[in-house]
């Protein structure tokens, strides 16, 4: 529990860091952040018996991340598609690659390639790309910022709601503690919270802050239950050891993967960003 305690204060801290230290820090550190979650879910499948191109996966993803990171600025001078099309003959190495490998699934192979990509590197994309809107103008911290709180929120309402009033399980075959009451206590949590930061930025209408809340906590909560069912499907019980007491970066992250790709779009038509 103390060294539980201590990695969860000190990610905290540089959590915090990576977003009011500037744009340029943002940016790197999610680019990290990003390609390390790839590495571990590509360890997560080597360890199933699978073998992604790992270096090429790699690479698909540090250009992924780069396009969505040079759409964010809004500078048409910058060469976005020259960087879009370098995507086509590395995607296109995964499938030479596997010709020449001997393995009995070649394409179980070239399909976790890419889902790794999908799954791990585009959500973190779509997170980044919430610091950077024609809404906020420059780079600016309070959505991303107001994500995660809302996320953290999230799950610790999930936990006391379960703790306290926890009766119906929710979806027990991938994750046998988390139950409907949980649930509905951390998205009303999160919307709380969303509330609450519609009173300290006003980019956004208090509804609308709500509303990112609601999506985050029905998204989030989502998020978890897949990268359960990863897990379970590979017969692992974390996705890595990176943080002492909390896992790999994947089980602290895993909210993330399919809440910010969500809450980008609902901003992208509801806010025109």
């Amino acid at each position: 529990m103390k060294t539980r305690a201590i990695t969860g204060f000190f990610f905290i801290i540089v959590m915090l860091g990576s977003m009011l230290l500037g744009g340029r820090v943002f940016d790197a550190f999610y680019l990290i952040l990003a390609i390390l979650s790839l590495i571990e879910f590509y360890r997560l499948m080597t360890g199933s018996g699978s073998s992604p191109a790992q270096l090429l996966g790699v690479f698909t993803g540090i250009l992924v991340y780069l396009t969505s990171v040079l759409m964010g600025s809004f500078d048409p001078d910058l060469p976005v598609h020259s960087l879009m099309l370098l995507l086509v003959p590395v995607m296109a190495a995964v499938f030479i690659q596997e010709l020449y490998r001997k393995s009995a699934a070649p394409f179980a192979n070239i399909g976790y390639t890419f889902l790794g990509v999908i799954f791990v590197v585009v959500p973190f994309s779509f997170f980044h790309a919430l610091g950077y809107t024609r809404l906020l103008g420059d780079y600016s911290f309070h959505i991303p910022l107001g994500f995660f709180i809302m996320l953290w929120a999230n799950d610790t309402g999930a936990y006391l709601s379960g703790y306290f009033f926890g009766r119906t399980k929710l979806f027990e075959r991938h994750s046998p503690k988390k139950t409907w009451e949980g649930f509905i206590g951390g998205v009303l949590i999160a919307c709380l919270a969303g509330y609450i930061l519609s009173l300290f930025y006003a980019e956004l209408p208090w509804y609308q802050w709500v509303t990112v809340g609601g999506l985050i906590g029905c998204f989030g909560t989502l998020g978890d239950l897949v990268e359960s069912m990863v897990k379970r499907s590979i017969n692992v019980k974390d996705s890595g050891n990176l943080l002492p007491g909390h896992g790999g970066l994947l089980d602290r992250f895993e909210g993330l993967l399919l809440a910010a790709p969500i809450v980008y779009t609902y901003l992208y038509f509801v806010t025109n960003l």
